[in-house]
Parts: C-alpha cells; structure tokens; sequence
C-alpha cells in the first residue's frame, strides 16, 4: 500500500535591519515555504503533521547594540543565541534543533527586548525548518 508524504519546509531570511525593539518582537521573514506551514504576516510556522521537525537559527548582528534570539516552541524557548558584547564590527552566531511536534504545534523567533539584527539581500539572519519524518 502507498500512501502519499507530505512535504514540508521552511527557509527564510529576515531582508531589513530589525532593532533595537522595545519589547520582546517575534521576527517576521521572507521565505520559501513548501506545504504552507509558514505564516508570512504573523512569523509563525504552524506544524501541518505531527513528527520530527529539524530547525535552525542564524543571526548576524553588531555596533552598539546586543542581539538575543530565542526560538520558541509553543510558549517555551527550546534554544537561545545572541551576541552579548557591544563591541564594534559584526559577530554571527546560531542553533539549531530537532522537534517532536504535534499538528498545530507552532515555531518562530523572539527577538528580545533591546536587542537587534541585521538582514539584508545577503541573508544574514535566517531561520530555516524541515519535517524529517512524519508520525
């Protein structure tokens, strides 16, 4: 018996500088997005089937201010990465993480309070998902 897989993936990249914002902000991306998981307008990407999911996270930021993101996991952060030093020029940093989720579990980036990133055409900030396999 065959039965029909389901595809989905993400790959998005944030295209303007965000930051410093006042309170914790959830980034919104310009993506690719394969079996409409991802929410363009909210930031979020909402699991269409339960199973595994892999996701990552990259960011790059500098100048005067301190970058912290954290990808959340229906309320929780799962993991956390930023650049904690004021220094000048650009510092890069990521994470990445597999997942359990459930249909309708939901995905997406906080950018903390007081903290930015840059995007631009170079894609230096990213976040990027794919359903490994499905339950």
């Amino acid at each position: 018996m065959m039965f029909e897989r389901t595809k989905v993936a993400l790959s998005a990249v944030l295209d303007r500088k965000t930051g410093p914002v006042v309170g914790d902000t959830t980034l919104v991306y310009r993506t690719v997005n394969i079996g409409n998981a991802y929410n363009n307008n909210k930031g979020i990407f909402t699991a269409t089937v339960a199973g595994v999911y892999f996701f990552t996270l990259f960011f790059c930021a500098g100048e005067e201010n301190t970058s912290t993101l954290a990808l959340y996991k229906n309320n929780m952060a799962v993991v956390t990465t930023g650049d904690y030093s004021v220094a000048n020029g650009a510092d890069d940093g990521g994470d990445g993480v597999t997942l359990q989720l459930q249909q309708g579990d939901q995905v997406y980036v906080f950018l903390a309070a007081a903290t930015h990133v840059w995007g631009d055409d170079n894609s230096h900030t990213a976040f990027s998902g794919f359903l490994l396999s499905q339950e």
